[in-house]
C-alpha cells in the first residue's frame, strides 16, 4: 500500500471516529439510531469521493492533506473556525439528546432534512472530484499549473464546495432533532459567505480567466440569489 494510499484510509476511518466519538459521548448512550445513521452516511460520502479523486489525480489528494505555499493570511483564522464549528455542532446536538432541550421534530422535517443533506454532502464532495485544484484552504496553486475550473457542479454555482457545505452544516442539526445546535450551524454558515465572499475577490485579482468565468456562471453560492 503507498503512503498516500495509507494516509486516504486513515482519514477514512479518523473521520467515522472522530465523528462517532463526538456524537455518543455527548450523548452519553450508543443505541442513537439516527448518529449511526448519521456516521455511515457522512463516512460513505467522503470514502466514494476519495477513492474517485485518488483515481483521477493523487495530486489533489497530496493538496488536500498537506497544501502548498502562498495560503492567504485571512483564510488561516477562518479555515480553523470553520473546522472546530462541525464538532460544535454535533456536540450541542449529543448534549441536547441526553438532556432533551429541544421538541420533538417532526418525522416529516427530518425526512426533508436527510434528503438534503445527502444532496448537500454529495454536491460539496461533487465538487472536490470535479476540480483538481480543490483545496482546504486559499491559495492560488501557481506550483500546480492553476487554472480556472468549470466543468460539475462549477457550471452551477462558482463556490459549490462551500454551498455544498452551507447546506450540510444546517440540514445537520435537523437531522439529529436539535435546534440548538442550530444556532453553531448558522454561524458556521455566516462564515462560509465570507469565507466565499473573500475568496471570490481573491480568485477575481489573481487567477487568470476567473472574471470571464464569472461572468457566465453569475452565482457565487445559490442560484438566483447570490
Amino acid at each position: 500500500m503507498s503512503g498516500m494510499s495509507l494516509r486516504r484510509l486513515l482519514g477514512t476511518v479518523g473521520l467515522a471516529a472522530a465523528l462517532a466519538a463526538t456524537l455518543f459521548l455527548s450523548s452519553g448512550r450508543l443505541d442513537w439510531a439516527m448518529a449511526w445513521v448519521y456516521v455511515g452516511i457522512r463516512v460513505g460520502i467522503a470514502a466514494v469521493s476519495m477513492l474517485m479523486i485518488a483515481s483521477k489525480d493523487s495530486g489533489l489528494l497530496e493538496e488536500r492533506f498537506q497544501p502548498g505555499e502562498g495560503v492567504k493570511a485571512w483564510d488561516r483564522p477562518l479555515a480553523r473556525m470553520t473546522t472546530l464549528l462541525w464538532p460544535v455542532i454535533l456536540i450541542v446536538a449529543g448534549l441536547d439528546m441526553r438532556f432533551g432541550w429541544s421538541p420533538e421534530l417532526a418525522m416529516v422535517i427530518r425526512l426533508v432534512a436527510w434528503v438534503v443533506l445527502v444532496q448537500g454532502d454529495a454536491f460539496s464532495k461533487w465538487a472536490a472530484v470535479s476540480n483538481r485544484f480543490y483545496s482546504r484552504i486559499v491559495r492560488i496553486q501557481e506550483d500546480r499549473g492553476h487554472t480556472v475550473v468549470t466543468d460539475g457542479p462549477y457550471r452551477v454555482v462558482r463556490h459549490p464546495g462551500y454551498a455544498g457545505a452551507l447546506v450540510t452544516g444546517l440540514a445537520t442539526p435537523i437531522v439529529l432533532g436539535s435546534l440548538w445546535a442550530l444556532v453553531a450551524g448558522g454561524v458556521l454558515g455566516l462564515l462560509l459567505v465570507v469565507r466565499t465572499a473573500l475568496e471570490d475577490k481573491t480568485l477575481h485579482e489573481e487567477l487568470l480567466g476567473y472574471t470571464e468565468y464569472a461572468q457566465r456562471t453569475r452565482y457565487r453560492l445559490v442560484p438566483g440569489v447570490w
